[in-house]
């Protein structure tokens, strides 16, 4: 486990008005050590495991209960019992010697055998649409497949790699901490890979580095040489080309044109030979199904998917029999300042650049007591094969968000429609083209199942905690003795939740620590009793804190959704501000908390929720409601003349309870649906209770917020106007009314784009086509001031003030 820096203490002071603030070194830690003692002080949840709905025998035969006692390593601490010599020598050339003995298959040019593949023969002979024959004689057909081929990939060499290896680990040294991974998800891969099927790693992306640090991390175990898809518009040609030679692969910018385009389809056919080859070869592959963070635009990629989709027509075309998908997570306590500058600069990353970019990395961390900590996460492989049989038998029909939501916003109906929500953000391109409508569903579908698993397994780090306690607990500042106890009871609970955490030690160190990262978005001021108070710095920086609390989101999102459909249910009989016995009194009926649990569903993006595609929104609903009632925030209340509900003698067993699939509910469920109806529940009168629901709620006030100044927005928007357009004027209002009301939270031009295209998909902007390109404008059921006070009235229902 990740083990924390000791106490350091250069003293820096400046002034306040309220106090002396002053640096976290100065502070004076003189308190008692505390252990953190995770889970009940003994075991750390294993996470990562594979669905057992879609991939039951992934989940039975690739796991061992003896593999989550293996503990974690540090990939870059390299020392001399790493090599195969000893010797006072041996321990100044470790990094050196350690690099020369890593296994690097030999890397054969797999050109030739591209060339020779059926589909590419058929380009040559003229067999085959938009190949010889149609204007082009074979020899220039033979041409640009090795034009196309040369864009795509080269041979990796061995020298080089081992070069990049031996100065990475040295760079990778001075940036980071330590760089964990569990030994016994390792052992998991490593059983894969002995099946003899093709491992592909689908990725989160949290950094231009983690295209870098991932294949140095599964080399060093022994997997051999990673072939990483890049963005080939963020690389400028000659980073494409050290990339390649380091096992790079790039989509050709031929395969987005259309289907009716000779060029399009001759580059489409040269990919597929190319990951047909690659596949047969048994090399791994590294696909990103995430965006990085500050890309605006959806959540999952479409380049991802279009790689995914590759893989999944290899296998179902029987290239290969079957293939290995391994979800796979990264976190940093900080992400590094390094990628924020690459993303945010127009023009694709240069290599002069990107190396300067690293050197002034590398110089800012140069002696610098508190450095970054790094977790890699690899859940649990399953078959692609298997996952493709179960998962086409859990499709159901779809509504969009319109049919869903508008009619309950303007109070037409009361009733939700028992269906599910479609919203697909990411654009279809690149070889999903040419697939069929069925197969780009079902790549859709896998992505944002294996995005899911890569997200439950992310560990939470302690910058993730510390952002959250200061955003949405103490915001108005908390001595240090409290904030020591608030950050143990919320390590607790994500553990309990079935999240790991990316840090272990004494509590003073891992708080010490925590915050000297965050010393640019905190303030320390020293009372006269020699204690702390610990505040967030005012201003744009709470934004800041905002994205790093998102990470701990997924371990409370369930939670979170029950307390605000809660705070939406009490909205219309209980004042806000009422006291938290008077809203103790009123009775929530089930029916009430499933429909306005399914309301907020709704509303919410995918990309946030990222719900399995096998589970139903009535079984979220489900389990949203039993987390409510497991974390003691709802207590069953028992009406007259009802059976209790912990009366289980007089239920019928009959052939509606025997065992069916998890996912099926239909008409026989209904009579046990009314049964439900009769339940009642109150808020528990715990004295925890209050404010354990207020922070539950304050998780998803970002975006919640974000959503109804959108709405107030459509009074004094610009329109008709380009999506991009009115987004930038909708951020613009974001930032004058954060700095009106002292709110930053929302302040985040990802929220701004989510909310414009929730609004599309709910109806309340529409897209027309233009010579200048696609415009919005308000549509005619919301240019009315009413309907606009309507919708603004039910997002803010779910907004706990």
């Amino acid at each position: 486990m990740t083990t924390m820096l000791k106490s350091r203490s250069p003293v820096q002071q400046r002034s306040s008005h309220n106090g002396q603030e002053t640096s976290l070194w100065s502070s004076g830690f003189g308190m008692k050590l505390e252990a953190v003692t995770p889970f009940l002080g003994k075991y750390r949840p294993f996470v990562g495991r594979c669905c057992q709905t879609c991939t039951p025998k992934s989940w039975e035969s690739l796991f061992h209960r003896s593999i989550m006692d293996l503990g974690f390593c540090n990939v870059i601490l390299v020392k001399e019992e790493n090599t195969r010599f000893r010797g006072w020598l041996v321990r100044r050339l470790c990094y050196f010697l350690w690099s020369l003995e890593q296994h690097i298959p030999p890397c054969q040019d797999a050109s030739q055998k591209i060339m020779e593949s059926s589909g590419v023969q058929n380009l040559l002979s003229g067999r085959a649409p938009g190949g010889a024959g149609e204007g082009q004689t074979p020899d220039l057909v033979e041409k640009e497949v090795q034009r196309i081929l040369g864009h795509i990939q080269a041979p990796p060499r061995p020298f080089l790699l081992r070069l990049f290896s031996w100065l990475l680990l040295r760079v990778l040294n001075c940036l980071f901490l330590n760089v964990q991974l569990h030994k016994g998800q390792m052992k998991m891969v490593h059983k894969a890979a002995q099946a003899g099927s093709p491992l592909v790693f689908l990725s989160t992306h949290k950094s231009i580095l983690d295209g870098i640090l991932l294949p140095f991390v599964l080399l060093s175990q022994g997997l051999g040489v990673l072939r990483v898809a890049w963005d080939s518009r963020a690389c400028s040609p000659a980073l494409r080309a050290l990339l390649r030679n380091l096992g790079g692969l790039f989509l050709p910018p031929e395969a987005n044109l259309s289907l009716d385009s000779s060029k399009g389809v001759l580059a489409r056919a040269v990919i597929h030979a190319a990951m047909e080859q690659l596949l047969v070869s048994g090399q791994p592959l590294l696909i990103f199904l995430e965006e990085p963070p500050g890309a605006p635009g959806p959540r999952l990629s479409a380049l991802g998917q279009a790689w995914l989709g590759l893989v999944v027509q290899a296998v179902h075309v029987g290239t290969v029999p079957d293939a290995m998908l391994v979800p796979v997570a990264i976190t940093y306590d900080l992400v590094p300042d390094i990628s924020c500058d690459m993303h945010q600069a127009s023009s694709p990353l240069g290599l002069w650049r990107g190396a300067l970019a690293v050197l002034q990395r590398l110089r800012s961390s140069w002696g610098c007591l508190h450095r970054v900590c790094v977790r890699v996460h690899l859940a649990q492989p399953f078959s692609l094969q298997e996952y493709t049989i179960n998962a086409r038998s859990c499709w159901s029909g779809r509504q969009t968000l319109e049919h869903l939501l508008q009619p309950v916003v303007l109070g037409q109906c009361t009733v939700v429609p028992d269906t599910e929500k479609e919203q697909e953000w990411t654009p279809t391109t690149g070889p999903l083209l040419a697939f069929k409508e069925e197969d780009q569903l079902l790549v859709r579908r896998l992505s944002r199942h294996i995005l899911h698993a890569s997200v439950a397994s992310s560990a939470v780090m302690s910058t993730a905690i510390m952002a959250t306690l200061l955003l949405f607990k103490h915001q108005k500042g908390v001595v240090l003795s409290q904030l020591l106890g608030e950050f143990s009871w919320l390590t607790e609970e994500t553990l309990l939740r079935g999240f790991d955490v990316g840090f272990s030690g004494q509590l003073r160190c891992l708080v010490q620590h925590t915050l000297s990262l965050l010393r640019a978005h905190v303030i320390l001021l020293r009372i006269h009793r020699g204690d702390l108070v610990v505040m967030p710095r005012p201003g744009p920086g709470l934004t800041y804190l905002a994205r790093l609390s998102a990470e701990l989101l997924p371990a409370f999102l369930s939670e979170a959704v029950g307390a605000c459909a809660v705070r939406g249910l009490l909205a219309g009989r209980v004042p806000p501000e009422g006291p938290w016995e008077l809203q103790g009194i009123e009775l929530l009926s089930q029916s009430e908390l499933h429909r306005q649990i399914l309301l907020l569903l709704h509303l919410l993006p995918q990309d946030l929720l990222l719900l399995q595609p096998c589970q139903s929104s009535y079984c979220y609903c489900q389990e949203v409601l039993d987390r409510l009632i497991q974390c003691g925030l709802l207590v069953a209340e028992e009406t007259p003349g009802s059976r209790p509900a912990c009366d289980t003698g007089r239920q019928r067993l009959s052939a509606k309870l025997l065992w069916k699939p998890s996912g099926d509910f239909t008409d026989s469920d209904s009579d046990d649906f009314e049964e439900a109806e009769g339940r009642y529940f109150r808020l528990s009168q715990q004295s925890r209770c209050p404010d354990f629901f207020l922070f539950l709620c304050r998780l998803l006030s970002p975006l919640l917020k974000a959503f109804a100044q959108a709405a107030v927005f459509l009074r004094q928007g610009q329109l008709p106007d380009t999506e991009a357009g009115y987004t930038e004027q909708l951020f613009q209002f974001f930032q004058v009314t954060a700095q009106e009301e002292g709110i930053f939270e929302y302040v985040d031009p990802n929220l701004a784009i989510s909310a414009v295209w929730t609004f599309r998909d709910l109806g309340v902007l529409q897209q027309t086509p233009s010579p200048a390109g696609p415009q919005l404008h308000l549509s005619p059921t919301f240019a009315s001031r009413d309907n606009q006070d309507k919708l603004e009235q039910f997002i803010r229902q779910f907004i706990c003030s």
